[in-house]
């Protein structure tokens, strides 16, 4: 009995990363299209409409990461396949590129989910003069 427990421990603690049955190496060596069968319907379509745009971008990313270069975009809506996993692409956010590193999980995801276009807003106290009440107070 003791030794069923140790082994339900031991497949718990080197579960690698599965998605949808195939692991991230038998991903990585399917060709885009290929790897687009496994992606959510929508994701899918958009792959197999657009597999040049990424193709490009994967070879751009790859030729920038040989060169010691940043990868930084401004193509928000380009889903992530399997072959853009560990890379750290900057993505714009309409003002700045924040580094986002791609993780297995991100698969079928858009670049643009995980940089947000607005920030929260804080608001600060009212200043003197701001209100009629506080116009009689000294400065």
């Amino acid at each position: 009995m003791a030794k069923k427990r140790r082994k339900a421990k031991e497949i718990i603690s080197t579960k690698e990363f599965l998605y949808r049955g195939k692991t991230l190496e038998e991903l990585k060596a399917l060709d885009v299209r290929e790897s687009a069968k496994f992606l959510p319907s929508q994701s899918r379509r958009s792959v197999l409409k657009n597999f040049n745009m990424i193709e490009n971008f994967i070879k751009n990313c790859e030729s920038r990461v040989s060169k010691k270069k940043k990868i930084r975009t401004h193509l928000r809506d380009i889903v992530i396949v399997p072959k853009l996993v560990g890379f750290t692409i900057g993505i714009h956010s309409g003002k700045t590129f924040q580094d986002i590193a791609i993780e297995p999980e991100m698969i079928g995801h858009r670049l643009g989910e995980f940089v947000p276009t607005r920030g929260l807003v804080k608001h600060g106290s009212a200043g003197i003069g701001a209100t009629k009440s506080s116009r009689a107070l000294k400065k």
